[in-house]
């Protein structure tokens, strides 16, 4: 349920007509989230509203965005929704992890809530194992992408220009038979789920994703927004997620919260 900044409570439905939303798959690595924090932070996004959920683990913490003391002490919790108007974009930023077996349910209410506020398409940012690979899958850039058959009607040829490679099925049987191909996405969270209902009920979804393993994924998330920059265009830029040695920290505003990325340190007084 969303729940406007600016109301004491309910659902009243803000209308993000034509709007594309981001958001996140708590995957592995937390790519996604990272992913989105650099384009909430770059792009100083307005905070909308919450999505009250009770599928997800509860947290509240400060303001991640903080940039100066005044709005450092601004509260944040696990599910909140940001806009930038002028861009026809809405974010949604999910920072707490899943409840067991609430996969479904919240999905069935993320995608109630698209189809309410008349969002014109979904752009999922996800991950998966890069240990989980297939032979194809090792072959050339670790990005994929995925597309349901509504948004493929109208940007399957804008991906073939950018010469993207669309995420490969894997055989059900591996060693046994090589025909039963499947959607295969492990350590992708929702991915895969949100991304077949979306198919089945005509919402418009592109699911971008990045191969990576657990440990510092900083790299992952400069590399993965990039990849959704060369599409959508949220920035200007000229560096190409076909070369992952460019430097991408030169053009996303790092939040302030990423200081406490891997804890506060040791105190010096330990030694």
């Amino acid at each position: 349920m969303f729940v406007p900044c600016d109301r004491g409570g309910g659902s009243a439905a803000l209308d993000f007509k034509g709007f594309t939303l981001l958001m996140p798959a708590v995957s592995v690595g937390n790519v996604g989230q990272l992913a989105i924090d650099l384009v909430i932070s770059t792009l100083d996004m307005t905070k909308a509203g919450y999505f009250y959920t009770d599928c997800l683990v509860p947290m509240v913490g400060n303001n991640p965005y903080a940039t100066a003391e005044e709005n450092s002490t601004e509260l944040s919790i696990n599910a909140e929704v940001y806009s930038l108007p002028s861009k026809k974009l809405v974010v949604l930023q999910i920072r707490s992890p899943f409840i067991k077996n609430k996969y479904r349910p919240f999905c069935e209410s993320l995608l109630s809530w698209v189809k309410s506020s008349n969002c014109a398409r979904v752009v999922l940012l996800s991950s998966s194992h890069a240990y989980q690979r297939d032979d194809e899958q090792l072959l050339g850039t670790p990005l994929r992408y995925l597309l349901t058959p509504d948004l493929e009607k109208a940007v399957g040829g804008c991906m073939k220009e950018l010469n993207w490679k669309e995420m490969e099925k894997v055989a059900a049987y591996p060693g046994i038979s090589d025909t039963d191909k499947i959607l295969h996405i492990p350590g992708g969270g929702i991915t895969k789920l949100l991304f077949t209902e979306s198919c089945s009920e005509g919402i418009q979804m592109a699911v971008l994703l990045k191969f990576c393993s657990e440990g510092d994924n900083i790299p992952d998330a400069f590399i993965l927004v990039n990849y959704l920059n060369e599409w959508l265009q949220l920035i200007k830029s000229e560096v190409s997620t076909s070369n992952s040695s460019t430097d991408p920290s030169s053009q996303w505003k790092i939040p302030s919260s990423w200081r406490l990325l891997f804890g506060s340190g040791l105190p010096p007084a330990l030694f």
